[in-house]
């Protein structure tokens, strides 16, 4: 076939055409050769010479298919109750042969398309803004436009009424012919396919708009019918099921557009317009952990806005009470066990329950977090100033790293640490926590106490990852100086060599740093050190003095251990003793007897210190007291050479109550207010440095923002702070109302 532009005998290359798109539009079988030859018919008519014949082509060809559609039009009409069904065999008929005609006039197309663009005067006009309009429009553009007009305009009250009658016999659970409706109503979006602006217009317009208002209305009155019959469990169980049918109606009969439009309109209807029933049964079924029910109405109510909230509320203070309950109930000597424990079965609890219930809901796990820090930070009396949590928390710390009998993998230790930083999370006052934490890992490290140094570290690191190196470097600090430790007395003894001399005693020390170990100065008492420890305490001072020029050392007597060997028994002892009891018996070295006036005046400790040393001797039958009762200055005191024990080596312990004296935990809290008040100054400094000028309300708002990782501070506490700091000069009030200024 030649491309040249040629002359064309228009009536019979259209008369032969005609043939073959008759055959298309029905769909008819044609022969390859036919085919190709129409092709060369289509290109031979656009570029027809001396005038080519497209303009006079597309008039015949959309003359043919309005009366093509018209004529199906007349039949579909007259088909009263089987109208959907001719329409849906015309329409997937039509649509195709359409499909198959855009094809065969591809090159009427591409010709037509190149004349609009080579238009410019009609272009700026506007004409093409519009691809509805025919002159714009492909073949195929123009047979779904041609359908659109002639077949669905005219029809376009009974489409809509056999269509939503339909919809409803469906739901009423009648038979209805799926693949029909389906075409039909979609075939209401696929005329309008090529336009690029509202696609869906007629398909809204048509159908779904109706669609949603009969839906709604039936749902209405089913939802009235399930409360009449049924209890809130069952017509919740009912709810759902209608759901699930309404959303599977959805993708069986409509354009996916309207799947969330319709699914919508039944939650209004039998969710929404419900509500109040909903939330007032909420509380009930939260309370008694009805789980299959708090499933169900967390499915109805996640799509309703603000639907949850009052689920979320119930199961917060359902929490709050179950966990008070269970922490009001705890007695007995292991009282920060059954505290860690009752909180970790809390948690795991509900937790376990908002995973499976309600699909680990980001809500309700918030509201975990808040009931459980509102059960932690709890304060069982109003003269309580603060929660006992983290006092307990600390002391179930100290235990699982204390030295035992039971024993513990390393892995169950560390397991059972890491349920202890879940619980430090929630509390408010992480700085009290650390205070007590910190006293009690200074008995560990110096007595020696600690089941692992690696489990210490590793308790550290948790701290440190949930609050910071801030919260933790003093702790840091202690094991720090632990290590020093170690290498000083290698040193010393390396000094004592050089200095050839010989103490008599095996001796070693730890020194610490005043400021990261929370010992105090509150227990330090006057000391005669006994003549056995002059010679070894005046050497390592020089040796410290010469190594570190600058620095003060002050003995932590009460804190000392010593190592004695008795030898006046019939069998040798080793026994471990604090300082002041190796004082009191070294004092026995020489005699036998003592008044207590003499021991007084030999170990020149207070005394009441003495008194708790003097007994502790004679609780354990060390020595034997001449007259009973309390001591006075002639009260005397004799060895007990008929003292023996099973073992060989032991320690001697002070009595202890069970109990830690309340004046410790005092001290605790009165030294960590102190620590606040610091704390919160420097805040303040920074904070006004930074802003220079501040009102009163922002600055303690920023404040507390600062604060709250460590302790949540009242606000007299912080207005005390920037009194203190205005009477320092760091501050001072403007002339504004409430505001105050930063002084350089």
């Amino acid at each position: 076939m030649s491309l040249k532009p040629r002359i064309v005998n228009f009536e019979e290359t259209w008369e032969r055409l005609l043939k073959t798109v008759q055959a298309v539009i029905q769909l008819a079988d044609i022969k390859r050769c036919t085919w190709n030859d129409r092709f060369s018919d289509v290109y031979a008519l656009c570029v027809a010479f001396p005038e080519p014949h497209s303009e006079r082509l597309y008039s015949e060809t959309k003359c043919f298919l309005e009366n093509h559609v018209d004529s199906l039009r007349i039949k579909v009409a007259g088909a009263e109750e089987n109208l959907l069904s001719l329409y849906h065999k015309f329409w997937q008929q039509f649509s195709k042969g359409a499909s198959y005609m855009d094809q065969l006039y591809s090159y009427l197309n591409q010709h037509s398309r190149k004349q609009k663009t080579s238009d410019p005067d009609r272009f700026r006009t506007g004409t093409y803004a519009d691809t509805a309009e025919e002159d714009l429009m492909d073949i195929g553009e123009l047979a779904l436009d041609i359908w659109k007009r002639l077949m669905i305009m005219p029809l376009n009250t009974q489409l809509q009424g056999l269509l939503l009658r339909d919809m409803h016999r469906d739901r009423a659970g009648e038979d209805t012919q799926q693949s029909v409706l389906h075409s039909v109503i979609n075939s209401l979006v696929e005329v309008e396919q090529y336009r690029k602006k509202e696609q869906l217009k007629l398909y809204q317009d048509l159908f779904e708009t109706k669609c949603l208002e009969q839906t709604g209305a039936f749902y209405r009155k089913e939802s009235a019918r399930l409360l009449q019959n049924h209890n809130c469990s069952q017509y919740m169980e009912k709810v759902l099921q209608r759901l699930q049918e309404e959303q599977l109606r959805s993708h069986k009969f409509l354009h996916p557009s309207s799947y969330h439009r319709m699914l919508e309109e039944c939650q209004k209807r039998m969710v929404a317009d419900h509500m109040a029933l909903l939330h007032s049964e909420c509380r009930t079924m939260v309370r008694n952990e009805q789980r299959q029910d708090l499933s169900r109405m967390y499915e109805l109510l996640k799509p309703i806005p603000n639907g949850l909230s009052i689920m979320v509320q119930e199961l917060e203070a359902h929490i709050v009470d179950s966990g008070r309950q269970a922490i009001a109930g705890l007695h007995g000597d292991n009282i920060p066990v059954q505290f860690v424990d009752a909180m970790l079965a809390l948690h795991t609890k509900f937790s376990e329950m908002i995973a499976t219930v309600f699909n680990k809901d980001q809500l309700f796990t918030k509201s975990l977090d808040m009931a459980c820090s509102s059960v932690v930070n709890h304060k069982i009396s109003s003269k309580q100033v603060t929660s006992r949590s983290p006092e307990l928390l600390a002391r179930h710390c100290d235990a699982l790293l204390k030295k035992s009998s039971k024993g513990s993998s390393e892995s169950e230790l560390d397991d059972r640490l890491g349920q202890c930083i879940l619980v430090f999370r929630y509390i408010d006052d992480k700085d009290i926590f650390q205070r007590f934490y910190a006293r009690m890992l200074a008995k560990r490290l110096i007595h020696g106490l600690s089941t692992s140094m690696d489990a210490e570290e590793a308790m550290i690191n948790k701290l440190k990852q949930a609050c910071g190196y801030e919260f933790t470097n003093k702790l840091h600090r202690m094991f720090t100086d632990m290590g020093v430790s170690e290498d000083l007395n290698a040193k010393f003894s390396n000094f004592c060599q050089e200095k050839e001399t010989y103490l008599g005693i095996n001796f070693s020390i730890y020194v610490l740093t005043t400021g990261s170990w929370p010992l105090g100065q509150s227990a330090l008492t006057h000391f005669a050190i006994s003549q056995e420890l002059e010679k070894s305490v005046r050497m390592f001072e020089l040796f410290y003095s010469e190594k570190f020029p600058g620095r003060k050392l002050t003995w932590l007597h009460h804190l000392c251990t010593a190592e004695l060997k008795l030898n006046f028994l019939k069998k040798p002892y080793i026994v471990t003793t604090t300082t002041f009891q190796m004082a009191v018996l070294l004092i026995f070295n020489g005699q036998d007897s003592v008044q207590y006036s003499e021991l007084v005046n030999s170990a020149l400790i207070n005394e009441k210190e003495l008194a708790k040393t003097v007994q502790s001797l004679v609780d354990v039958k060390f020595l034997e007291q001449t007259p009973a009762g309390a001591f006075t200055d002639t009260t005397c005191f004799t060895l007990n050479h008929a003292y023996s024990n099973k073992r060989t080596k032991f320690k001697i312990t002070m009595a202890v109550q069970r109990e830690p004296p309340q004046q410790e935990v005092e001290h605790t809290h009165n030294a960590v207010d102190e620590d606040r008040k610091l704390y919160l100054q420097a805040a303040i400094v920074r904070i006004m440095k930074a802003r220079k000028k501040l009102k009163h309300n922002i600055l303690i708002q920023e404040v507390i923002g600062q604060a709250r990782s460590r302790f949540s501070p009242s606000i007299s506490m912080i207005k005390k702070c920037i009194e203190a700091l205005i009477d320092k000069q760091y501050l001072e009030r403007t002339q504004a109302t409430d505001e105050y200024a930063y002084v350089a």
